[in-house]
Protein backbone atom coordinates (compact mmCIF):
# COMPACT_ATOMS: atom_id res chain seq x y z
CA UNK A 1 0.00 0.00 0.00
CA UNK A 2 1.43 3.13 -0.73
CA UNK A 3 1.23 5.76 1.50
CA UNK A 4 2.09 9.96 1.59
CA UNK A 5 2.45 11.72 4.64
CA UNK A 6 2.73 15.41 4.85
CA UNK A 7 3.70 17.17 7.73
CA UNK A 8 5.40 20.48 8.60
CA UNK A 9 2.73 22.90 7.95
CA UNK A 10 0.83 25.23 9.79
CA UNK A 11 0.69 29.56 10.98
CA UNK A 12 3.46 31.61 10.00
CA UNK A 13 4.06 35.04 10.22
CA UNK A 14 4.70 37.01 6.83
CA UNK A 15 8.47 36.81 6.44
CA UNK A 16 8.71 33.27 8.24
CA UNK A 17 9.69 30.05 7.16
CA UNK A 18 8.33 26.32 7.22
CA UNK A 19 9.98 23.45 6.01
CA UNK A 20 7.35 20.25 4.62
CA UNK A 21 8.19 17.11 4.58
CA UNK A 22 6.70 13.84 2.56
CA UNK A 23 7.11 10.48 3.80
CA UNK A 24 6.61 7.88 1.32
CA UNK A 25 6.56 3.85 1.66
CA UNK A 26 4.83 1.39 -0.45
CA UNK A 27 7.38 2.63 -3.44
CA UNK A 28 10.58 2.33 -4.18
CA UNK A 29 11.00 6.06 -3.64
CA UNK A 30 14.11 7.09 -5.66
CA UNK A 31 12.51 6.19 -8.87
CA UNK A 32 10.05 9.13 -8.59
CA UNK A 33 9.82 12.32 -9.44
CA UNK A 34 9.00 14.31 -6.32
CA UNK A 35 6.31 17.17 -6.72
CA UNK A 36 5.10 19.87 -4.29
CA UNK A 37 1.64 21.78 -5.11
CA UNK A 38 -0.46 24.16 -3.55
CA UNK A 39 -4.41 24.81 -3.70
CA UNK A 40 -6.54 27.46 -2.47
CA UNK A 41 -10.03 26.78 -2.40
CA UNK A 42 -12.11 27.22 -5.83
CA UNK A 43 -8.72 27.00 -7.48
CA UNK A 44 -6.99 23.99 -9.18
CA UNK A 45 -3.66 22.74 -7.63
CA UNK A 46 -0.76 24.73 -8.64
CA UNK A 47 2.70 23.22 -9.53
CA UNK A 48 5.40 25.02 -6.69
CA UNK A 49 8.12 22.23 -7.17
CA UNK A 50 9.63 19.22 -8.68
CA UNK A 51 12.45 17.04 -8.36
CA UNK A 52 13.26 14.65 -10.47
CA UNK A 53 14.61 11.27 -9.87
CA UNK A 54 17.66 12.43 -11.79
CA UNK A 55 18.38 15.53 -9.60
CA UNK A 56 16.83 18.00 -12.04
CA UNK A 57 14.59 20.77 -10.31
CA UNK A 58 11.76 22.91 -11.63
CA UNK A 59 9.82 25.69 -9.39
CA UNK A 60 6.04 27.38 -10.13
CA UNK A 61 5.88 30.50 -11.20
CA UNK A 62 4.28 30.92 -7.43
CA UNK A 63 7.56 30.69 -6.11
CA UNK A 64 8.85 33.98 -7.01
CA UNK A 65 12.47 34.46 -7.14
CA UNK A 66 14.76 32.26 -6.46
CA UNK A 67 15.90 30.51 -3.37
CA UNK A 68 12.63 31.52 -1.64
CA UNK A 69 11.27 27.92 -1.71
CA UNK A 70 13.69 25.33 -2.33
CA UNK A 71 13.10 21.62 -3.09
CA UNK A 72 14.82 18.31 -2.14
CA UNK A 73 14.90 14.37 -0.89
CA UNK A 74 16.46 12.16 1.41
CA UNK A 75 16.00 9.07 -0.95
CA UNK A 76 17.75 6.52 1.99
CA UNK A 77 15.15 7.78 4.43
CA UNK A 78 12.70 7.82 1.45
CA UNK A 79 11.49 11.41 2.50
CA UNK A 80 10.67 14.46 0.30
CA UNK A 81 10.83 18.10 1.35
CA UNK A 82 10.07 21.82 0.78
CA UNK A 83 11.93 24.72 2.37
CA UNK A 84 9.64 27.48 2.21
CA UNK A 85 11.47 31.13 3.15
CA UNK A 86 10.11 34.49 2.76
CA UNK A 87 6.71 33.13 3.31
CA UNK A 88 3.54 35.82 2.25
CA UNK A 89 0.07 36.08 2.91
CA UNK A 90 -0.34 34.75 -0.62
CA UNK A 91 1.44 31.97 0.24
CA UNK A 92 -1.69 30.51 2.16
CA UNK A 93 -3.33 27.05 0.98
CA UNK A 94 -2.95 23.11 1.58
CA UNK A 95 -0.08 21.72 0.28
CA UNK A 96 0.53 18.43 -1.34
CA UNK A 97 3.26 16.23 -1.96
CA UNK A 98 3.54 13.95 -5.26
CA UNK A 99 5.58 11.42 -6.91
CA UNK A 100 5.16 10.68 -10.38
CA UNK A 101 6.92 7.34 -12.52
CA UNK A 102 5.80 7.57 -16.41
CA UNK A 103 1.98 7.95 -15.93
CA UNK A 104 1.49 6.55 -12.26
CA UNK A 105 0.86 9.22 -9.81
CA UNK A 106 0.51 9.19 -5.71
CA UNK A 107 -0.70 12.26 -3.62
CA UNK A 108 -0.16 13.05 0.33
CA UNK A 109 -3.13 14.30 2.10
CA UNK A 110 -2.23 17.75 2.22
CA UNK A 111 -0.81 20.01 4.28
CA UNK A 112 -1.91 23.40 5.66
CA UNK A 113 0.08 26.61 5.54
CA UNK A 114 -1.60 29.60 6.92
CA UNK A 115 0.78 32.80 6.55
CA UNK A 116 -0.74 35.97 8.89
CA UNK A 117 0.18 38.33 11.37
Amino acid sequence: QVQLVESGGGLVQPGGSLRLSCAASGIRFNLYDLEWYSQVPGKQRELVAALTSLGETNYGDSVKGPGRFTISRDNAKNTGFLQMNGLEPEDTAVYYCAVRFLSVVYWGQGTQVTVSS
